[in-house]
């Protein structure tokens, strides 16, 4: 028996990365059939793995990585693999998300605003801690962006629901973004 931390990295590659090496074919929503995952999974790790495990990491991941209906299954977000992964629209959304990086693309972010670069969508956080964990992988000492989602959904830009920690967008204009107090604020 695998523990349940390989077992989500194993599935996170499978359903975010390279779906093709495990013989899985994800729909335009990237749902899987969940015992074809379940089967691809097992096999990878040379471990019997059950769907009472599966389903086991995808309720119990505190950050809400898949999704499941009992009979697919997808991962929520972070996709790599080409196609775009359609995700609900949000009725409902705080009315500031955040988003943190590296010091080094301000410059960038202050004229283009956030873009999805390599990614589908650019990621915006619930709270400040989320995104700060997220935006230490980029740099060590990550600056914190605001945005302003009511204003930014008010003028009819689209949130996409990922989770109840994440928020997508296509991308976020400059003037929706502050920079924490203590940074420069130079936007829009």
């Amino acid at each position: 028996m695998t523990n349940d931390v390989t077992l989500s990295k194993t599935m996170s590659h499978a359903l975010r990365h390279a779906p093709e090496e495990y013989g899985l074919l994800l729909d335009a929503a990237g749902w899987a059939d969940l015992e074809k995952v379940r089967e691809a999974v097992a096999k990878a790790l040379h471990t019997p793995i059950t769907i009472d495990d599966i389903e086991r990491v995808v309720a119990e991941s505190p950050k809400r990585r898949f999704e499941s209906d009992g009979v697919s299954i997808r991962a929520a977000y972070g996709h790599s693999i080409d196609g775009r992964i359609e995700h609900p629209v949000a009725t409902e959304a705080p009315a500031q998300l955040f988003h943190a990086t590296a010091p080094s693309v301000l410059p960038a972010i202050r004229t283009e605003g956030l873009r999805a670069m390599g990614r589908q969508y650019v990621h915006l956080a619930v709270d400040r801690d989320v995104a700060l964990r997220v935006g230490k992988r980029k740099a060590s000492n990550p600056v914190l962006l605001t945005i302003e989602a009511a204003r930014f959904r008010a003028d009819g830009h689209p949130l996409f629901a990922a989770g109840p920690y994440i928020f997508l967008a296509d991308g976020v204009a400059p003037e929706y973004l502050s920079e924490e107090p203590g940074a420069a604020t130079s936007y829009g």
